[in-house]
């Protein structure tokens, strides 16, 4: 197997060092809008790094990426980019015939009449448009095959699989006692996202309903994780969970909650009124007085410390899983599938903080399996269209362990 790999921040970087401790590839091009980010990525492996090659593209050119797939003879393109760049890259690989996976879906546009009680364009919507095309080409998109989306998926299609007869209710529940020292706000992913995915309406699923959304920052529950977090107090957030589950799992109501806590709430509703989140650049006055374009939410997050750098100065763990309620041989019950890593363990053992190395471990164990045979499949996929239990063994062996706590 050769992977192009698109994105060398921190989750791109995190791939790196995981997949050079697997025999799975031949061959692995790093590349990123920022040279020196993937020489970096590349150099930071030593003598592990000998099927690593560092390059450049702008993700948001199709054909650049597509030519680069050809020029490597790649298999397979791994999209470490934001959302943004979904599309683009996601094109690239069918133009050339390479599988692709992804860690976030195509961008949703919320309804433009009722942006909290109806659906516009759901996340994923644009590449499910075209699932009909990768079918034709025999190859696999596998969309949301990060942490969540991505574990969190395998988690509900294992419940469904092997702990329940009838399930009620699937919640994907996420939460952290992640503290970064001399910092009062600094956000331990990429900031961009995170301000996409919160401050957009928040999607839920029910059956014979289907999809709908909320107001952001709905339906607040505490929910207890395990190994020493304890409560936090979660939200609905839109995520990509609650578009792909209800596709191939058989549930009567999806969620997805986030831990945010009231302080970063508070802060991404100030942002939100000051026109901050916005993506469409504005007029404003350069340091030389000459007018240039920029988009609010580029400023908010170069403004703030780089996620990947923050490794050292955190402390803490965090925590995805999927919360399950429903039935087993008639009688009710409940579970929490969980994750949790703890960032000096990530730090220690990879040299990388415990957000971004566990969203990259995913996509990685998920790259194995397709190379030797384990997953398989032909058009637009998520996670939970496959089988659970080598996804769920194979990330015990990479030092991941996963857990489960009955309610």
């Amino acid at each position: 197997m050769r992977v192009l790999l698109v994105g060398a921040g921190g989750v791109g970087t995190a791939i790196t060092r995981i997949a050079a401790r697997r025999s799975f590839f031949d061959h692995m091009v790093v590349v990123d809008y920022d040279l020196s980010r993937a020489e970096a990525a590349v150099a930071a492996l030593g003598e592990a790094g000998t099927r690593f090659s560092a390059g450049r593209v702008d993700a948001s050119d199709e054909a650049a990426v597509a030519a680069l797939l050809e020029e490597h003879r790649c298999d397979v393109l791994l999209n470490a980019t934001d959302p943004r760049f979904v599309m683009p890259l996601f094109r690239a690989a069918l133009r050339v015939g390479a599988h692709y996976l992804d860690m976030a879906m195509s961008l949703s546009r919320p309804h433009p009449e009722r942006p909290h009680e109806v659906c516009g364009v759901k996340l994923g919507d644009a590449q499910f448009e075209l699932a009909a095309e990768w079918e034709k080409a025999g190859k696999l998109a596998l969309v949301g095959i990060g942490v969540e989306p991505g574990l969190s998926d395998v988690f509900a299609r294992y419940a469904a699989d092997e702990l329940f007869d009838h399930i009620e209710e699937i919640g994907i529940r996420d939460g952290a006692d992640l503290t970064v020292e001399g910092y009062d706000f600094a956000p331990s992913f990429n900031i961009w996202t995170t301000i996409e995915e919160c401050l957009n309406p928040p999607i839920v699923y029910e059956a014979g309903r289907g999809w709908f959304t909320t107001p952001p920052f709905s339906e607040p529950e505490v929910f207890d994780f395990p190994d020493g977090i304890g409560p936090v107090e979660c939200v609905n957030v839109e995520h990509e969970e609650v578009l792909l589950v209800p596709r191939w799992v058989d549930a009567e109501r999806v969620t997805f909650k986030y831990g945010l806590g009231a302080e970063f709430i508070q802060t991404l509703r100030t942002l939100h009124l000051l026109g901050l989140d916005r993506t469409e650049p504005i007029q404003v006055l350069g340091a030389d007085g000459t007018p240039v374009m920029v988009s609010p939410r580029d400023v908010v997050a170069a403004c703030l410390p780089d996620p990947a750098t923050l490794g050292e100065r955190m402390r803490g763990k965090t925590c995805a899983g999927t919360w399950v309620k429903g039935t087993r041989n008639g009688s009710p019950r409940e579970v929490y599938l969980y994750h949790v890593v703890d960032n000096e363990w990530s730090m220690r053992e990879y040299g990388s903080q415990a957000v971004v190395w566990q969203t990259a471990v995913n996509p990685v164990v998920a790259l194995e399996l397709i190379a030797v045979g384990l997953w398989s499949g032909v058009g637009v996929l998520g996670p939970e269209a496959l089988p659970p239990r080598p996804f769920l063994d194979l990330l015990t062996a990479y030092g991941a362990p996963w857990g489960m706590r009955e309610q």
